[in-house]
C-alpha cells in the first residue's frame, strides 16, 4: 500500500483558539509610538481606525484567544486546509529530505488572508462599523477583504499598489465581484496619493503609499475603519489557525520539522505557519528552525535597519521598532507584488533580532525557477509570493542531499498563482530580470528614518 501524500483533519478539528506568542517572549516587544508626541501609543489612540477588540488582541498577554462561532462558521468554507508531502519534489530532487506544504490556497480568494480578513470584518461588524478601507499589494489581501466583507454585509474600498493594479487585472475584478471598490494607488482620492503623484506623475505605487491612502480614507470617514492584512500582532494572531492545524497534521504524518519556512513581506503568512512553534523553541523544547524568505528587490529582513520607522509613506501611522528600508523606499514593479513592503512585523522583527528566527532572500528568476519546478512535479501553480518559500524548501532538501543525511522540511504555499499567469508568461518567455537595489539607495531611503 502506498504511503499517504495527504493529511487531513476533521472540519470539527479546526483549531478553537488563535495562540498568542506575546506573553511568552523572554524580552518584551518595544512599544508603538504615538508619531506627534514619541510616547508609548495608547489603545484610545487607535480607536479612530480600529475597533476596541482588536486593539485588545493588538496588546493582549492572554496565551489564547477565542476564535468566534460565526467566525469559525465561516473558516468552515475551506478549514481545515490540506497538507501535502510533496513526494514527487523529493524524488525529481533525489533528496534524503522529506518535504511537507501546507496549502492554503484551497480558500475562495485563493490564499491564506481569509484567516484575518474574516476576523477583522466580524470584529469591525460587531462595533457598528459599515465599511472597511484597506490597501493591497498583489490582491490577495484586497480580495480576502472584499470576500470577508460581503460575508458581513459591509462595504470595502480598496487601494491597490499600481503596479500590481497593471499587472493583475484578475484580482481587481474578482474584488469588485465581490462588491469591492478598488482604485489604482497612488490616486487622487486622497491628499495622501495627490501629493505622490504631484511629485512622481508615474509612480508604480507602494504598499507604504496605499496604506497612506487606506488610513486616510478611514482616519476622516466616521462610519470607515482601516484593516490591515499584515505587519500587526493581531493579523499574525489570526493566522496562527494555519500552524496550529499543521502541527496536528505532522503528527499524523508521524514527523516533526527540522525547519518551517513561510515567505516574508509583512510577515502574516509566515507568522500564521511559524508562530506557535515558537513557545517551544523558547522554552527549550523544540530545536526547530523558523526561516522567514524575503525577495532580495524588498530585503527588509536581511538589509533593513532594526529601527523605529512610520509603516506608510505619508508618516500618518503610529512608529513601530521593526526592521526596515525606510518609509520613502519605493521597491521595483517585481511580480511578488504582496513583498513589496519596506518594513516588517514589529513581532517577527523583535524574533529576528533575538535570534529565534532566521532571513533569506532571493532575486525573483531563481524563486520562479522554483515555482515552474514544483508546479511540473506537484501540479499546483503557486503564486510569486508563495514560490519563495518553495525555493528556501529546495535548497533545504538539495542541501540534505549534499550532506547526505535526512530532514524533515515543512513550508507555507499560501495561495495558488491562478491570477498570475502573466508573471509566467513573462518568465517563461525570458522577459523577467533580476533586480537587487544598490546599496546608496537603501542608505538614502534609511537615512529619512525618524530620529528616537
Amino acid at each position: 500500500m502506498a504511503e499517504p501524500t495527504k493529511f487531513l483533519l476533521h472540519e470539527h478539528e479546526i483549531p478553537s483558539v488563535w495562540v498568542n506568542v506575546l506573553p511568552f517572549l523572554t524580552k518584551p516587544l518595544a512599544p508603538p509610538l504615538n508619531p506627534a508626541t514619541g510616547a508609548p501609543l495608547t489603545a484610545a489612540e487607535l480607536e479612530p481606525i480600529f475597533p476596541r477588540s482588536l486593539i485588545e488582541q493588538e496588546f493582549s498577554s492572554k496565551p489564547e484567544i477565542d476564535i468566534p462561532g460565526e467566525v469559525l462558521d465561516i473558516y468552515r468554507l475551506w478549514r481545515p486546509t490540506p497538507l501535502y508531502r510533496a513526494r514527487r519534489l523529493e524524488r525529481v530532487l533525489d533528496t534524503p529530505a522529506h518535504i511537507y506544504y501546507k496549502y492554503e490556497g484551497v480558500s475562495p480568494a485563493g490564499s491564506h488572508k481569509p484567516n484575518t480578513a474574516v476576523a477583522q470584518a466580524y470584529y469591525n461588524k460587531r462595533e457598528g462599523i459599515r465599511r472597511l478601507a484597506t490597501e493591497t499589494g498583489a490582491g490577495q489581501w484586497g480580495s480576502a477583504l472584499a470576500l470577508a466583507c460581503r460575508m458581513f454585509e459591509m462595504e470595502c474600498t480598496v487601494y491597490m499598489v499600481r503596479i500590481s493594479y497593471e499587472q493583475k487585472p484578475y484580482r481587481r475584478m474578482i474584488m469588485q465581484t465581490w462588491g469591492a471598490e478598488v482604485f489604482p494607488s497612488p490616486s487622487d482620492r486622497t491628499n495622501a496619493g495627490r501629493s505622490v503623484l504631484q511629485v512622481a506623475p508615474d509612480s508604480p505605487g507602494s504598499l507604504g503609499i496605499a496604506i497612506s491612502e487606506a488610513v486616510e480614507d478611514a482616519a476622516t470617514h466616521s462610519d470607515t475603519n482601516y484593516s490591515l492584512g499584515s505587519v500587526l500582532n493581531h493579523v499574525l494572531l489570526h493566522q496562527t489557525v494555519i500552524g496550529l492545524e499543521a502541527r496536528r497534521q505532522m503528527a499524523l504524518a508521524g514527523e516533526e520539522p527540522d525547519v518551517v519556512i513561510g515567505c516574508f513581506g509583512g510577515g502574516s503568512n509566515f507568522g500564521g505557519i511559524a508562530l506557535p512553534w515558537v513557545p517551544d523553541k523558547l522554552a527549550g523544547r523544540s530545536k526547530v528552525r523558523l526561516m522567514a524568505v524575503e525577495p532580495a528587490a524588498c530585503p527588509s529582513l536581511t538589509r533593513g535597519l532594526f529601527a523605529y520607522d512610520y509603516g506608510d509613506t505619508s508618516k500618518l501611522t503610529p512608529l513601530l521598532k521593526m526592521y526596515t528600508l525606510g518609509h520613502d523606499f519605493v521597491p521595483p514593479g517585481i511580480h511578488a507584488g504582496g513583498l513589496r513592503y519596506h518594513g516588517a512585523s514589529p513581532l517577527a522583527s523583535h524574533l529576528l533580532a533575538e535570534g529565534v528566527i532566521e532571513a533569506r532572500a532571493y532575486p525573483q528568476l531563481t524563486v520562479f525557477d522554483a515555482a515552474v519546478q514544483f508546479a511540473r512535479a506537484e501540479g499546483i501553480l503557486p503564486a510569486p509570493e508563495a514560490a519563495h518559500a518553495i525555493r528556501a524548501a529546495m535548497d533545504e532538501a538539495l542541501e540534505a542531499r549534499r550532506q547526505g543525511t535526512p530532514r524533515v522540511i515543512l513550508f507555507c504555499l499560501s495561495g495558488h498563482g491562478h491570477f498570475d499567469l502573466s508573471a509566467y508568461d513573462s518568465y517563461l518567455a525570458g522577459k523577467l530580470t533580476d533586480y537587487a537595489h544598490p546599496e546608496e539607495e537603501i542608505a538614502r531611503a534609511m537615512a529619512t528614518l525618524p530620529r528616537i
